[in-house]
């Protein structure tokens, strides 16, 4: 069993019992497949760093959410996330509002995703109007090999039935203008899960990414500042 394959183990009897005993008798295996997961992290970094600079301070600690959900406005009140999950940019780690990379590891449901999720209003305008004056070069960044051929569909949730106001209905990439997530995934297989060298496949997928997200950033960083 790979160190992948035990974090997903544990996040799967999560998932059955998730209440605070089990959890806490339970503790011990809990830090163990977290301290791996943060291993994992920091080795992706380090590895990543090489090609996007942006990252070479980037902790793993601050990269990590944590693993107690907020339960105070949901009907559902399991205290425990059934995944791992963490965010690479910088800088802030997983309180970023730049567009970076996401791990997610979870029982079934394992991916990579790359993007801004969930912006501001403001900075979505942003986002839509930049998309639209430069879909040239963001047609380009779509329809390199290696992005294509890892990364299929952006994040639809959320998106509108209807061009934006302020663009015209008749944009040949209008679609792109709906979108309330510029965020795409690419989903993890079972092989990848179970081999030893996880973490460098993490790195090729995301290294794919390094044009999407320069873009992005371009108009979040003049956004932000």
């Amino acid at each position: 069993m790979t160190k992948v394959q035990e974090i997903l183990q544990y996040l799967s009897q999560l998932r059955q019992h998730n209440n605070r005993e089990w959890f806490q008798e339970n503790r011990a295996w809990y830090d163990r497949v977290r301290g791996e997961f943060e291993r994992m992290v920091e080795e992706a970094i380090a590895q990543m760093a090489v090609f996007d600079e942006e990252l070479k301070h980037l902790t793993a600690k601050e990269s990590m959410f944590r693993i107690y959900r907020d339960v105070r406005f949901s009907p559902d009140k399991s205290p425990y996330k059934t995944h791992f999950g963490a965010y690479l940019a910088a800088p802030g780690g997983r309180k970023s509002v730049r567009s970076g990379y996401y791990l997610h590891l979870e029982p079934g449901a394992s991916c990579l995703s790359v993007g801004v999720w969930c912006p501001e209003p403001v900075l979505l305008k942003a986002l839509r109007q930049s998309v639209y004056d430069n879909i040239d070069e963001l047609e380009d960044i779509l329809h390199a090999p290696d992005f294509a051929r890892l990364y299929k569909d952006f994040y639809e949730e959320g998106k509108l039935k209807t061009v934006p106001r302020g663009f015209p209905k008749d944009f040949p990439q209008a679609d792109l203008l709906k979108l309330r997530h510029y965020v795409v995934d690419h989903p993890v297989e079972d092989a990848v899960l179970a081999s030893d060298h996880f973490v460098d496949e993490v790195v090729r997928v995301f290294r794919a990414a390094l044009p999407f997200n320069r873009f992005l950033n371009y108009t979040v960083d003049e956004w932000n500042n």
